[in-house]
């Protein structure tokens, strides 16, 4: 069962590249989806949060304020690390649960996990492949802008809150150029899905 991370910064095309791959039979896996889940009223993770950043961080029925978290952490390094530090061993839990579930289901199965932060997060981990989605910083802010609503200061400020392009693009075996149309950006998808078996050799061959 090949497993292939997809990264990309915000606003990236990551999503429309999962999508794809998706159509043409790959299991994808969606990061932030776990993220949510074991985020879920009543789980551990949430109670940890809640414990961690107060009790303002939940909703009235109990359920994560996002926006609320967001705004306590963002920007701030311990913060982050401390929330990262209750999130991120669950999400890891959660997804080699969902991977050994697709390989039990179909040992044929080609296993997309869609992580935003594998950079920062899971770069070290066994990937079989790992693919980019890259467009430069300066396109992706001006679709925060316009497909988003956000300000240019806030898409300013929500990219250079990540790891900078150079960092991934350094631990890409794929790179997926979206900065042309949604046209170029599925022919790019499309050829890494027919030439996937090349890919994984070489990536092979490379370790």
């Amino acid at each position: 069962m090949p497993l292939v991370a997809l990264t990309g910064g915000i606003a990236s095309g990551k999503s429309t590249i999962a999508r794809r791959l998706a159509e043409h039979g790959a299991v994808v896996i969606d990061a932030d989806q776990l993220v949510r889940e074991v985020q879920a009223p009543g789980s551990p993770v949430l109670a940890a949060i809640a414990e961690a950043f107060g009790e303002r961080m939940l909703l009235p029925d109990g359920s994560l304020d996002r926006a609320a978290l967001g705004g306590r952490v963002f920007g701030d390094e311990a913060a982050i690390a401390q929330l990262n530090a209750i999130v991120h061993p669950a999400v890891r839990a959660e997804s080699a649960r969902r991977f050994a579930e697709a390989l039990a289901a179909d040992p044929r199965s080609v296993v997309v996990y869609d992580v935003p932060l594998l950079v920062e997060a899971r770069a070290d981990d066994p990937w079989q492949l790992i693919v980019v989605a890259h467009a430069p910083a300066d396109v992706r802010a001006e679709r925060l802008v316009r497909l988003r609503g956000l300000t240019p200061d806030e898409a300013a400020a929500r990219i250079a809150s990540q790891v900078p392009d150079e960092a991934r693009l350094r631990i890409a075996d794929v790179v997926i150029d979206t900065t042309g149309s949604l046209e170029e950006t599925l022919r790019q998808v499309d050829a890494l899905w027919q030439g996937l078996d090349e890919h994984l050799a070489a990536r092979a061959a490379r370790s």
